[in-house]
């Protein structure tokens, strides 16, 4: 390391334009950093052993952005002589390769690359050089035809590059592409930067065209030779560069979209997103007959590359075939690896069964609910729910547990977010499931808000303003859905208008279920052995088949629930939504429509209504939970017993219960009005006496049996789920399950 007192010469140059300089020993130096406000010294300054100086700002400015800041470049980081040796300022060169190196007209193009550490030497991509001349000659265009595009020369670390601005529809520059070189090297395509600031985007948005259709290419070079030629391309930046939210508009009112699909794992890529792309219906997929995109075809046969195009464009196949095809492969190769469990008739019960070889004990009811909640995910509206409870009560376990059935396609967990999210995120929501934890970034009402516009319409459409050159400028935002949620949270009580759109459940605060839990962490659990593949299959298997639902009985149900609560609007969409599910997961026990669609059967009924009865009839208070009426009763006692009022230390010794779950159910029971807090004090010892009598329970939910029997074949009356049965199901002849 070097001296204070007597620094390199290249680190004397470099500390001489910085401000702020400070020398903190050890031969490092602080100072601020010029390619940001810096308001702090947050840019280290050292050197290596060789004489590199080595430099990082600790607010993420790349070494590229600092030095030119400063009126330098790269090498000067490097001592004289090994400038001179890399082609310095000092060094010799020859005419050819000066020729080869061009001063732009604008300042450096400022490209993305990361910050170098201060205790690492600098290291760098080999960058070869390329100009647009060689550009030109390489891809056998027209130099001036290129410069029209805006395509010019530039010097990027010493070498030569092209700059290849992005402009948007109204022809103002959007982002810059700088291409450092033409060839890969060793299998490398590191042979572009992009300006810092730059947001990836269409290249050729510009571009006015008098075509019915567009081509969707890969990269700037694909668009140049196409336009050459009259074609109507435009290129995504990198094959998986396609960002729906961003790039679909742009293609409104396009008869006919051909897309190129390379051969290799850039045309898998293409794929992946095309197949949640909005405008997928219209595409027709272009293959090149072995090569690898126009411009390949181009350089094979220049003289019959326009004819030969237009023949591959009238040999395109749709998309919508392709798909087809290849989802049914997809589809009959999950069916071989689930048909077993889709054909044993107790899915949720073998469900239950290796879930509680992964630790999950005394919570089946809600487990079952939260699993056909995902199913749901194939439905115009999922079903959504909170689990909540006290910490420590196992709800976030308890959905990470469950969540391990379900492949990564299907949900899309947060543990915080802020209120924007919702908005701005690139993570698809279409038919997944958001899993917040802890209720993520709900606190804010902007974020509460998108997350009901998720729910109730099934889309987020957000209007922001943005600054851009022309001044301030309106842009709406819009995520598509349909999407459902799982959220855990300790609260009693989320945003009032979230909670109606919610099933919500309470996880078990007993001590019966604190040892249920605690015998299984002493015996161990042997997750290993559970076969997730199967599962992960399953979900594949129903994401192809049917997801239509015809319910018989639907009207019947909705005479005899009893309309004692306007809430029961939305919760009866819930209880045929989950009813759908359950038929969707049996689909292969049930019969169809003559169009195709599940028929629905009492016995999917008769499973939802045990499973989430007491839930709903607690939502609209048509039922008072156990542990509530427990509570109340604790409270009642103590009073009884002589006192005015009584606490919390008082009910938790009642209910045999730790003084913060106790807390929890009186503050439900408070919320419900069922018992009153007489302290006004804020911060003070609760004084709690009775509130509103508990009212009496009123049967939401009819049993199956006052339905009747349904009108299809095959229905079993009333049947429950059996208890949860050991690893091996038969199905009899007659629909009954044996073990």
């Amino acid at each position: 390391m070097v001296n204070q007192t007597n620094p390199p010469r290249n680190l004397q140059e470099i500390l001489g334009r910085l401000q702020s300089v400070k020398y903190i020993g050890s031969g490092r130096y602080m100072a601020k950093c010029p390619a940001h406000d810096d308001k702090e010294a947050s840019l280290s300054i050292t050197t290596a052993d060789d004489g590199r100086v080595l430099i990082k700002c600790f607010a993420g400015c790349s070494c590229e952005d600092i030095v030119m800041a400063i009126n330098l470049e790269m090498r000067d980081l490097f001592p004289a002589s090994s400038s001179q040796k890399r082609g310095g300022r000092g060094a010799k060169s020859s005419g050819k390769k000066a020729a080869h190196l061009h001063t732009p007209k604008e300042p450096i193009d400022k490209a993305e690359k990361s910050g170098c550490a201060p205790d690492e030497p600098v290291q760098h991509t080999p960058c070869t050089g390329c100009t647009l001349k060689e550009y030109a000659e390489v891809k056998r265009l027209p130099i001036e035809f290129l410069r029209k595009q805006g395509l010019s020369d530039i010097s990027y670390q010493g070498s030569s590059a092209i700059r290849i601005p992005y402009y948007d529809e109204s022809g103002a520059e959007a982002a810059v592409q700088i291409r450092i070189a033409l060839e890969k090297t060793d299998g490398n395509n590191d042979r572009f930067r992009w300006r810092k600031g730059s947001k990836q985007c269409l290249y050729g948005r510009n571009h006015k065209f008098n075509h019915n259709y567009r081509i969707i290419v890969e990269g700037a070079s694909d668009c140049h030779t196409s336009w050459l030629h009259d074609f109507p391309a435009v290129g995504i930046p990198g094959a998986d560069g396609w960002k729906d939210e961003r790039d679909a508009p742009y293609f409104e009112g396009v008869e006919i979209i051909y897309v190129i699909i390379e051969p290799d794992h850039g045309g898998e890529a293409v794929k992946k997103w095309l197949s949640k792309s909005r405008i997928r219906s219209r595409v027709r997929l272009i293959s090149l007959n072995g090569h690898k995109d126009p411009s390949e075809l181009y350089l094979s046969d220049p003289q019959h590359f326009k004819e030969q195009f237009q023949e591959a464009m009238r040999q395109a196949i749709p998309w919508t075939d392709v798909e087809d095809s290849e989802n049914e492969k997809v589809k009959s190769d999950a069916w071989t690896q689930c048909k077993a469990v889709a054909e044993s008739g107790a899915i949720l019960d073998r469900f239950i069964y290796d879930l509680a070889r992964l630790g999950v004990v005394g919570e089946e009811q809600i487990c079952k609910i939260l699993f056909l909640c995902l199913v749901s995910r194939f439905l115009s509206r999922p079903n959504s729910c909170v689990l909540k409870g006290p910490s420590s009560g196992g709800k976030s376990f308890l959905v990470e547990s469950i969540l391990q059935f379900f492949s990564p396609s299907a949900f899309y967990t947060l543990t915080a977010m802020s209120e924007h999210s919702l908005a701005y995120s690139d993570e698809p929501l279409k038919n997944r499931f958001l899993v917040l934890y802890e209720a993520a970034g709900l606190n804010s009402d902007l974020a509460s808000y998108m997350l009901r516009s998720l729910l109730s319409e099934g889309r987020v459409r957000y209007e922001t303003v943005e600054k851009t050159k022309d001044g301030l400028k309106p842009r709406l935002i819009e995520r598509e859905g349909p999407t459902g949620a799982i959220i855990t949270t300790t609260a009693v009580r989320l945003h009032p208008e979230n909670e109606t759109r919610l099933l919500s459940m309470t996880v078990s605060d007993t001590q019966e279920q604190t040892r249920k839990v605690m015998m299984a962490l002493a015996e161990g659990v042997p997750g290993n052995e559970i076969d997730f593949g199967l599962w992960h299959s399953l979900q594949i298997w129903l994401e192809h088949a049917e997801h239509r639902v015809s319910i018989p009985f639907a009207k019947d149900l909705a005479a005899a629930i009893p309309p004692i609560a306007v809430r029961l609007r939305r919760d009866f969409t819930q209880v045929l939504n989950l009813i759908r599910a359950h038929a969707i997961l049996n689909q292969v026990q049930r019969q169809r429509a003559k169009d195709g669609a599940i028929i629905a059967t009492l016995e999917d009924y008769a499973t939802v209504r045990d499973l989430v009865i007491d839930f709903i009839s607690e939502g609209i208070g048509a039922m008072i939970p156990q542990s509530i009426r427990d509570t109340v009763e604790a409270v009642e006692g103590v009073i009884r017993g002589g006192c005015a009022h009584a606490t919390i230390a008082q009910a938790a010794q009642a209910l045999k219960l730790d003084r913060s779950a106790a807390s929890r159910r009186v503050s439900t029971a408070i919320e419900k009005g069922y018992l009153v807090n007489i302290e006004k004090k804020r911060g003070n010892t609760k004084k709690i006496i009775m509130g509103d009598p508990l009212p009496e329970e009123v049967e939401v939910l009819p049993s199956p049996e006052k339905l009747g029997v349904c009108s299809c074949a095959g229905v079993r009356e009333g049947v429950k789920n059996p208890s949860p049965p050991p690893s091996y199901y038969e199905v009899t002849e007659d629909g009954r399950l044996t073990y």
